[in-house]
Formats: structure tokens, sequence, C-alpha cells
């Protein structure tokens, strides 16, 4: 029975949740004892208690910690990723590949810490002189996804230790072993009691305790933009420092000119690996009516030869969604699109396999327009739409027409609608001929409109959430 982490020891909760593979359901891959309400103010009180009394540790011995937890990270990326992706879903591979990433986010950020950012300044009064510098927020409260276990919590957990705060760190519910492998080895790298801690337990009593707490300063959040507002309007109602990232409805602009393949593989790639569950997933297609039809038979193709089964299985393309109500949420989708007048042209069903799983296959809708709900709500699963544009400048105003703005991307051979693409594109994250999933650790992460809401995640912008600045005047 596998439990939360507070205050430096592993605390017992109330009721019993039990982890089941999506690629096999009679797998029970952990048992987890839920924290309840109780047990989420203790670990807030020992994170509060902890950054008030300087527990912290100095930046050498935090840099040493952070470089332990990125190297423990990477030598048991094996074992991790197929942890991660028995729990989650997704193939093998990307299981590792996640898992090497976080690996890589921690050794970042052990490096970040002795990478000290401050300026001193002549003031405009003589005599007087000013120094800016930059201290940490204080208690970080880390609420994360289902879709990447290890990956998000990881680009939030690292920064937030590694500029000198204290975390209550709330994973997904419905995925908590992967959270649970990284907590487990934060716990041995020396970070000192109380500075991190882990609750694993219900969103409606666990998240509730940290929005609602005064003692924790700052909330970071991915998840559904519904989830986002509420997280808004109660941390925010507090006045804590908010960071939220949040849907998306990406597009891939396809243009007349595009090399087809690369086009096919970006759009396979950013549609349907990790089984479309991706916020910076291409779920909107936007094609020019020059190669549209050879574009959508070539597509079809190339979704005939994708293997979907286990995630463990050597031949699988795409694993299983996550769990029933996804799969039910996913093929939902598909009959509303069809009832608005898309034409199913290949996969959506519910497919069965040697194991009992949540496994489709994967879907695309033709003849879209973009008004209809399938190109406006995110649907976090492999359904991909593919809407018709009359020029270039059509399928740009047709790729801004959207509530919201975290990944866009183009395929084009045209240096000329490549620039103009990247100017007018409304999104936080463009992608030119590489797929609109896929970003890396050391550069921001993050989206506009109703995708994000605060600063930058990844990278050294990771300090524009996780500090405050301050201005000091020496006379």
């Amino acid at each position: 029975m596998k439990t939360s982490f507070i205050g430096g020891e592993w605390r017992q909760g109330t009721d019993i949740y039990r982890n089941i593979n999506p690629s096999d359901t009679t797998d029970v891959v952990d048992e987890f004892s839920q924290a309840d309400q109780t047990l989420a103010e203790s670990a807030i009180d020992s994170a509060h208690e902890a950054f008030g009394s300087r527990k912290v540790l100095g930046i050498q011995a935090r840099a040493e910690a952070l470089d332990k937890v990125g190297n423990e990270l990477l030598a048991r990326r094996n074992e991790l990723g197929e942890l991660l992706s028995r729990e989650e879903g997704k193939t093998r591979p990307e299981g590792i590949g996640e898992v090497t990433r976080a690996g890589q986010i921690f050794k970042f950020f052990a490096g970040e810490v002795v990478r000290q950012r401050g300026e001193h300044l002549d003031s405009v009064r003589p005599g007087v002189t000013v120094d800016i510098a930059r201290e940490a927020v204080g208690v970080v409260g880390i609420i994360t996804p289902w879709n990447f276990p290890i990956a998000i919590p990881a680009w939030k957990i690292a920064p937030a230790l590694a500029y000198g705060n204290c975390v209550v760190f709330k994973p997904a519910e419905g995925v908590p072993s992967s959270a649970w492998a990284l907590s487990e080895i934060i716990s041995r790298a020396g970070f000192g009691d109380g500075v991190f801690n882990l609750l694993i337990g219900r969103g409606s009593v666990v998240g509730k305790t940290m929005l609602e707490s005064p003692k924790v300063d700052a909330i970071t959040f991915t998840g559904s933009t519904i989830t986002g507002a509420r997280v808004m309007a109660t941390a925010g109602a507090r006045f804590a420092k908010l960071q939220l990232e949040m849907g998306g409805k990406n597009p891939l602009v396809i243009t007349d000119d595009a090399d087809l393949e690369t086009a096919l593989n970006c759009t396979i790639q950013g549609s349907y690996y990790s089984t479309g569950q991706r916020c910076t997933a291409s779920s909107r297609i936007i094609v020019t009516e020059g190669i549209y039809s050879k574009f959508r038979d070539a597509l079809i193709d190339r979704l005939g030869s994708l293997q979907v089964g286990h995630a463990l299985a050597p031949d699988t393309d795409i694993g299983p969604v996550v769990d029933a109500n996804q799969l039910e949420t996913d093929l939902k989708y598909v009959g509303i699109g069809k009832n608005e007048g898309a034409t199913l042209a290949y996969g959506g069903e519910h497919l069965t396999r040697d194991t009992n799983g949540y496994f489709m296959a994967p879907a695309l809708l033709t003849d879209v327009d973009n008004t209809m709900r399938v190109a406006r709500e995110e649907i976090f699963g492999p359904v991909a739409c593919l809407i018709a544009a009359r020029d270039f400048d059509d399928a740009l105003q047709k790729a801004n027409d959207s509530e919201f703005g975290l990944s866009a991307g183009i395929c084009t051979t045209s240096l000329k609608l490549a620039s103009h693409f990247k100017r007018e594109i409304q999104a936080g994250m463009v992608m030119v001929n590489v797929p609109t999933a896929g970003v890396d650790y050391h550069v921001p992460f993050g989206g506009r409109k109703a995708s994000s809401y605060g600063s930058r995640e990844q990278g050294s912008y990771a300090a524009e959430f996780y500090t405050t600045v301050k201005t000091s005047y020496n006379g």
C-alpha cells in the first residue's frame, strides 16, 4: 500500500484507490491510501513551517540534490517508463522518453540554481544605488494532470525547489504511480523535512484544501480550462500567485506547396501519437484546396497502417485511452461530429484486443466546418478534424478562429508563408514543418487566450513564476 509523503514521513490515508492498467483492466498497477483534508492541512503546515524556519538548502546543496534526482531518473528510465506506460497507456518508447525528459529537466534546474541573476544599478538620485534580486515565492501548490504523469510534475517541482520554495504536490488521482515513484526519489535526495510533500487524493478534497489555504502562496495547475477557471476563482480570490496551463484546439495548416511526406508525418505524430492525449495535439488539420483531396487520401491510407494495442507490445503505435470515461467521451464526440454533418472517413470505433482495454481506432473526421463542436471543443483523444480552406489567408483565419491559443503549426516549403504564419498566428508556440506536439525542456512553454494564464513554464522563464522580484534602495 502506497501513501502520501508529509513532513519527511510516509503517512497513511483513508480510502483505498486501485490504479488500473488501461491496456489490461485485470492488471492492478498499485494500490494507494488516499489523503483526506486533515492530511492535506498537515502537508501544507509542514511546507509552511519549513519555509518559515529557513529549512531550504543552500544553493550548492540544492543543486546537488536536484542533480541526484535527475541522475536516478535517467538511470531508471526503462523501469519507470514501463511503469508509466502501464498506468497511463502511452507506448513503452513514449513512456521511456517521458521519464528521460523528466530526468533532463531536473538536471537543467540543478544548473539554474547556481546561475543566479540580479542587478545593481545607480539611482536617478545622487548617492543612491538600487539592487534588484529574485526571492522564492514561498509554499507552492502543484496540481498536475494524468496525460504526462512524470514529465509535467518534473517541470513544476524542479524549478519550485531550484528557486528555494517548499512544495505541496497533488498528482492526478487516476495515475498516481509515476508521481509516487518520482516523489520517492525526491524523498531520498536530501531536501529536508517539509520542503517537499506529496498528497495522493481527490481533487475535491486535497486540491480544494490547497486552493483555499492562505498558507499556500502560489498555485501552478495543468488541466482542463473548466477546472482552471475554478482554480482561478478560488485561489485568485485570496490573491495567490497563479499559473494555469489549460486546453488547446491546435491547428496544423497544410498549404498547397507542402511536402506531402512531411505533412503526413506531422499530422500522424501531432494528432494521434500518445493516443491524442496531449494539450498540444493538432486536432484541427486545415488544408488548402489544391492539396486537400490528395492529402486526405494519403492520410487515410497512413492511418490504416497504424497498430493499436497494448502499450507494452513492441509493435504498438497507439496505446489505449486512459480510462473508460475518456473512451466514452472520445466515442461521443465522433457521434457528435457525424450528427453535425462531418464524414467519419476512418476509425472512430472501440476496438477489442487480446486483453480487455480501452482501445480506440484513430478517428478522422472530414468535411468539417470550423463552427462545428468537434472543431471548437477539446476532445483529448485520437480524433482529428480535416478542414478545407480556400487559400493560405483563409487557412490562417480559420486557425485563429478559436478560443484557444496554445500550439499551432504549418507545413509549407515557402519561407514567405512560414514567416507570415509565425507573425500572425495567435498561439504561444509555433511549429514549422514539425508536429505541434513535442517541445523541449530548456525553452518556454505556454499559450494565449483560454489556453494559459500567468507566466511561462520551463527553461529560464520558469523563474518568472517561482520567484518574486525585490527592489532595494541603498543610500
